[in-house]
This record gives structure tokens, sequence and C-alpha cells, in this order.
């Protein structure tokens, strides 16, 4: 027996039982029209919890114990009356009807449901494939042209125009290696494989050793503001998941703004790491989008694939924390993660 019907024979035989010692003491107050109408509640309970056979297996039993209990002679399977009779046979018609409507129903549903899967699955590979071969080419084509100027032996370069070339080469495939980091990640969200490994965590040293290795950290350091004080509590956190969760954040506030500060803070057992710019901001209406795959709404740069909040949100939860958006103080977004004390 499939775990739906087994649910919906569970369901079913519950729902006799209890019906059956509820009516059965006010016998004497209902009429059987009435009694037969509250019988009809276990038969739809079954049809939804199990499908159309355990709904059938209730309306016959019910009507079993319609008859036993309640019709004319008591206590037996005898009618003595032919309405009461009629009543018994149209009551097993109306309940099979139910059955099969709710069956119907419950199928409609679940068809529904799949579709809208395969068209949530058929959305994400559209985007997939559309930023993959935007966001893979051009720094494809950036890394080509500079190789292929450097190794034309028609052109002679300046050590200035050579460092440019070769700089142009490394960011390039840096981008290329974010993106491509981004993409497993995701892949491990979705999976449900990723492995969070909680330790005491030391909030400034995360957050220089992001700033450390933003592309181009000396201007980097000039565009972000570090308050994270090195007497702050220690936070439980996985430090690789919180470093990519805080890259992600900085990486999107510096793409929306000429500066961004980063302040860290405890609240009671729980420490706190905001990420504030003052850029363009989102708004209230929107920002429940902010998290999902493949939305540029977050990711204000116009370059990657909108996954960096998507990830964001799943490694901190990973971890036990949540992330909040906000309203920064005199316009831009605010990005607050927050995660237990060590």
């Amino acid at each position: 027996m499939s775990s739906g019907r087994a649910r919906g024979t569970v369901v079913a035989a519950a729902g006799l039982a209890a019906a059956t010692a509820v009516l059965e003491p006010l016998r004497g107050h209902l009429s059987l029209a009435s009694v037969t109408l509250l019988y009809l509640v276990p038969v739809a309970g079954a049809a939804a919890a199990g499908g159309l056979w355990p709904a059938l297996g209730a309306a016959v039993a019910a009507d079993l114990l319609l008859n036993f209990f309640f019709v004319p002679p008591l206590h037996t399977l005898s009618v003595a009356s032919f309405d009461n009779a009629i009543a018994l046979v149209v009551y097993v018609l109306v309940a099979a009807a139910v059955a099969v409507a709710m069956d119907v129903v419950e199928r409609q549903r679940a068809a529904v449901g799949r579709a809208r899967e395969l068209a949530e699955v058929d959305r994400l590979r559209t985007a997939l494939l559309d930023a993959v071969s935007h966001d893979l080419r051009t720094p494809l084509a950036g890394i080509k042209a500079a190789a292929s100027s450097l190794r034309s032996p028609d052109l002679r370069f300046s050590d200035n125009d050579r460092a440019e070339l070769l700089a142009t080469v490394e960011h390039a495939t840096d981008r290329m290696t974010a993106l491509v980091e981004n993409l497993l990640s995701l892949s491990r969200l979705r999976a449900g494989v990723l492995s969070a490994h909680p330790e005491p965590t030391a909030l400034d040293a995360v957050a220089a050793e992001v700033v450390l290795h933003l592309p181009d950290p000396e201007h980097a350091r000039d565009r972000v503001a570090l308050e994270v004080p090195d007497d702050l509590p220690l936070a439980r956190a996985d430090p690789g998941l919180l470093t990519t969760v805080l890259a992600n954040l900085v990486a999107n506030s510096l793409a929306a703004a000429p500066r961004v500060h980063i302040t860290g803070t405890a609240h009671g057992s729980r420490v706190r790491l905001a990420v504030a710019d003052n850029g363009p901001g989102v708004p209230a209406a929107q920002r429940a989008a902010l998290f999902e795959p493949f939305q540029r709404l977050g990711d204000r740069g116009g370059a990657g694939l909108g996954l960096g909040l998507a990830i964001v949100r799943g490694f901190t939860e990973a971890m036990g924390g949540t992330v909040t958006p906000s309203e920064t103080p005199g316009g831009g977004l605010t990005m607050t993660v927050e995660l237990p004390g060590a």
C-alpha cells in the first residue's frame, strides 16, 4: 500500500471512529439526514489524504456504521423501513460522488503544482543560459583580446601597457572565478548538500580579510569604512561561509554606491554585521525578491548572474543566522547579517 493510501485509510478509520463516538450518544436528537451529512466529512478527509480508494472504503464503512448505529432496528444490519433503505443507498452514492470529486480536485491540484515546478525550472534554466552566455562571454572576450595582443609579434608595448593588459586578464579571470564559484555554491544549496562547520569566529578578522581580497584592494580601502571592533564578541559561524557572505554583500554595495560602511555590533547573545551603502536602495515592496536566484534587483552592478544574495541567504541560514534588508538612514540599502554568539 502506498503511503498516500495508508494515510487516507488512517484518516478514514480515525474520522469514522470519532464521528460514531460523537454522534451515537446524540442519536435521539439528530435526524438520519443530519447524521448522514456529518458522516460525509470523514469520507472527504480520506479522499483529500489518500485519494479515491480510501475514500470509497470510507463511504462503504460509513454506510455500515449508519445502518448499525442509527437505522432501526439498532445494532443490526437489517433495515425495517423502505425509506431508510433508500437513504442508505443514496448515502453510498453521494459519498462515492464526493470521493470522486475530491480525488479529481486533488489530482488537478497536484498537476498544477507540477506545472508550476516545471515552469520554475524552465525559467531558471532560461535565466541561467542567458546570464552565463553574457557574463562568461564578456570576461572570456577580454582575456582573449589581451592575450592575443600580448602574443602578437607585430605589436610593441610599453611596460605600462603590458601591465595594463595583464591586469585586464587578471580582472577578467577573477570575474569568471567568482561566477563559477557562485554557480557551484547555488548548486550545493539547491541539492541540499551544503554543510556548515560553525566555530568561534572573530568578525573583525573576517571583515578585514574580505576588504583585503577585493579587486583593487588599495582602491577598495578608500571606499570601504570598517567599524568592526576587535573586542566584539565572537560569532558562532563557519569562517569560510561567512567570508563568502560578506564578500558578496560588499561587492553588491560597491556596485551601487561609491562608499560602503561595514559595522559590527552585539545584541544580547547574538552579533550583527551590517553592510550599508547610500546608493539608490530597493523599495520595501521589492525586498522580498532580493534573495531569489537570477534577480539583478539586489545585484545592482549590472554584472554577475544575480546569485549573490541568494547565496548570502542560503549560507547565512546554514550557519543558524538571518539576513535582513532595510533602508539606510538618508537613503540606500543596508543588509544586516545576524549570527548566534559563541
